[in-house]
C-alpha cells in the first residue's frame, strides 16, 4: 500500500487490489474508484516487491553473532575457583575431615598434645599429598577421561541411538503381526475355552 499527496487530497493506492482512495481535507470522506492505466506503483530499485528492511537485516546478524556467542561461552566459559563442586556430586563422599575418621570415645583419651599434633598432621599431609597428586597426575587423568567420555559420547549419538531406533521400527511391524494373529487365533480360542470352563459347578461337601 503506498499513500501519495495530490493538491490537498490524499490518496491512497493499493498494488494488489487495482483501487485507489480518495480523501479529501474537508469532508474527511474516503472514495474508491478503479486504479487508473497511468497509475503505476514504484518500488525502490525497479523492483516489484518491497527490498527488505535494515531493520530485519540487523535482527539476523545480531541473532548470528548471539548463537556464536552461545557457542564460545560453552567452551570458554569462566571457572569459578572458588565453588569447585556446584553440583554436589562429591559433597558427601569423600569430603572427609579428622572427625570423621578419628575420634576418641570418653574414658580412652590420648595426651592433648598427641591429639592436636594428630590432628595437623592428618589435616596437613591430606591437604598436601591432594595436591601433589593432583599435580602430577591431574592434567594427564583428565586428558584421559575427556578421551573416554568423548568416545562413550560419540558411540551413544553415532551407534547406540540409530540402532534403538531401528529396533522400535523393526518391532512396530512385529507387533502389528503378532497382535493380528493373537486376535485371529487365540481370542477365539480362550473366548470358547471360557464358555466351556463358565458351566462347571464345583461344590464342597463337609462330612462327619
Amino acid at each position: 500500500r503506498g499513500r501519495l499527496k495530490l493538491c490537498g487530497t490524499a490518496v491512497s493506492w493499493h498494488a494488489g487490489w487495482g483501487l485507489v482512495s480518495l480523501q479529501g481535507h474537508k469532508s474527511g470522506d474516503t472514495e474508491l474508484c478503479p486504479r487508473p492505466k497511468s497509475f503505476q506503483p514504484h518500488w525502490p530499485h525497479g523492483s516489484d516487491l518491497p527490498l527488505e528492511s535494515p531493520s530485519s537485516k540487523m535482527m539476523a546478524e545480531e541473532h548470528t553473532d548471539l548463537e556464536a556467542q552461545i557457542v564460545k561461552d560453552i567452551h570458554c566459559k569462566e571457572i569459578d575457583l572458588v565453588n569447585r563442586d556446584p553440583k554436589n556430586i562429591n559433597e558427601d563422599i569423600v569430603k572427609v575431615d579428622f572427625e570423621d575418621v578419628i575420634a576418641e570415645p570418653v574414658g580412652t583419651y590420648s595426651f592433648d598434645g598427641v591429639w592436636k599434633v594428630s590432628y595437623t598432621t592428618f589435616t596437613v599431609s591430606k591437604y598436601w599429598c591432594y595436591r601433589l597428586l593432583s599435580t602430577l597426575l591431574g592434567v594427564p587423568l583428565a586428558l584421559l577421561w575427556g578421551f573416554l567420555f568423548a568416545c562413550i559420547s560419540f558411540c551413544h549419538i553415532w551407534a547406540v541411538v540409530p540402532c534403538i531406533k531401528s529396533y522400535l521400527i523393526e518391532i512396530q511391524c512385529i507387533s502389528h503381526i503378532y497382535s493380528l494373529c493373537i486376535r485371529t487365533f487365540c481370542n477365539p480360542l480362550f473366548a470358547a475355552l471360557g464358555q466351556i470352563c463358565s458351566n462347571i459347578k464345583v461344590m464342597l461337601r463337609k462330612e462327619v
